[in-house]
């Protein structure tokens, strides 16, 4: 099932720069440029021909109406709402300790400097649906654009069979804050979000996760709207000791793995024994799982079980592979934490199962994938922000700085620069 590899081999197979996404394949870029650029010239008919091309059906009109979002509370169990509602506080809670003020950096009578934070106006958010509905990342898009004070959220997922969408997306995107509701999906709803249409405003920044067309509608596009992520395929790293249990590893991976069939899921352990005991579970619980061919696939093909010689190569190897998501499960694992530099998200401990953090615990859930964590993070608030610094210089102030400010102007030989400050100082 799970395959076992040394530490060389594991890197050879796994440690390898490439692009996991499908985002810039050859036929799927080609296929996304020429729907994007269709969409660009050609607004609403463009989107209504890829709409009957690749789903089947064109929803008429696009926008959900008040009157389905209202129905869908009554369609939509008790206990599914009320857990949403509790997702969305502890989400909400804790993406609340991410705001920002605009702050003064210097002031003096000469010298005022600072930056101002201003979230975008408007922001669209893609959430996957048709054969499946992810309520949870309705909440995990929204909710920090929300809180980042964000004028106008608009969100785009496909419509089941051409007509409505999922009503639990719809509650969710209430409970969430959304403003409007759009069936579409894949690459014409990233390019109607982009460009604008007819009947779809254009938004400033874009965010939430797709297939490979999605990936690369979103890499295309970028630059003319701003975006969160490229996401490759979602992956686990275990790191584990000689006590951890078998069991609840097993099922961990098998959470993970459910996911896709290029799901990737890693155990880095220093025993042998759970290693066996792990293959053991996964052959027990695999039997009774809903979606075991999908997961058995993942396992079998982009899963791999390393033995290591200490904890603290665990996590070079985790640091190198640079997870989306990471559990630690060790003895005292909040004593272990400063040894991540790279992950996603972590999860600490036997009794915090990745699937906390995908509906409940509060951090987002949209990570960086495919080795990215290196140099990337999680969506948080701060997506939603422009940054904008400002300056004022008093004119004792300025012929302090001038002659610095010439001379770097003179050695780039930039003499526009030097006059510009040349004639206020000197009349």
């Amino acid at each position: 099932m799970i395959r076992e590899y040394t530490k060389e081999a594991f890197a050879e197979t796994f440690l390898q720069s490439k692009d996991k996404s499908g985002a810039h394949d050859e036929d799927v870029l080609r296929t996304a440029k020429e729907v994007l650029e269709d969409i660009r010239l050609n607004g609403d008919a463009a989107v209504k021909k890829y709409a009957a091309k690749f789903d089947g059906e064109v929803p008429e009109p696009w926008e959900v109406s008040p009157e389905e979002r209202k129905q869908a509370w009554h369609e939509v169990p008790q206990n599914v709402i009320s857990a949403l509602q509790k997702a969305a506080e502890n989400i909400r809670r804790f993406h609340a300790k991410q705001l920002q003020n605009s702050r003064i950096m210097e002031m003096n009578e000469n010298i005022i400097s600072g930056q101002l934070f201003r979230p975008v106006e408007k922001a669209g958010i893609y959430v996957p649906g048709g054969t499946a509905s992810y309520p949870s990342s309705v909440l995990m898009n929204a909710i920090p654009a929300v809180l980042a004070g964000v004028e106008e959220v608009i969100m785009a997922t496909p419509a089941r069979n051409g007509t409505k969408i999922a009503p639990v997306l719809s509650v969710a995107a209430d409970i969430a804050g959304v403003g409007t509701i759009y069936k579409l999906g894949g690459i014409q709803a990233i390019g109607a979000l982009a460009y604008g249409t007819e009947t779809i405003p254009a938004v400033d920044k874009m965010v939430g996760p797709g297939n490979a067309y999605v990936a690369a509608a979103k890499s295309l596009v970028y630059g003319t709207v701003g975006i969160d992520m490229i996401a490759g395929p979602s992956e686990v790293a275990i790191i584990a000791d000689e006590n951890a249990n078998p069991v609840y590893i097993a099922a961990d991976l098998i959470a993970q793995a459910e996911h896709d069939e290029r799901a990737r899921t890693f155990l880095f352990t220093t025993s042998q024994k759970l290693i066996n005991e792990t293959k053991a579970e996964l052959e027990k619980q695999l039997v009774v799982l809903p979606r075991r061919d999908i997961a058995e696939v993942s396992i079998k093909m982009q899963s791999a079980a390393v033995l290591v010689e200490s904890i603290d190569e665990a996590f070079a190897l985790s640091n190198r592979l640079a997870p989306e998501h990471l559990e630690i499960q060790v003895e005292n694992p909040l004593l272990q934490l400063s040894k991540v530099k790279n992950a996603g998200s972590v999860f600490l401990g036997e009794n915090t199962p990745e699937a906390i953090g995908d509906y409940y615990g509060g951090p987002n859930h949209i990570l960086p994938t495919s080795g990215t964590a290196r140099f990337s993070s999680g969506l948080s608030v701060d997506d939603f922000y422009k940054k904008i610094t400002y300056l004022y210089y008093g004119g004792k102030a300025l012929q302090q700085a001038a002659p610095d400010v010439m001379a770097i102007a003179a050695e780039e030989q930039l003499a526009g620069h030097a006059w510009a400050v040349q004639k206020r100082v000197k009349g």
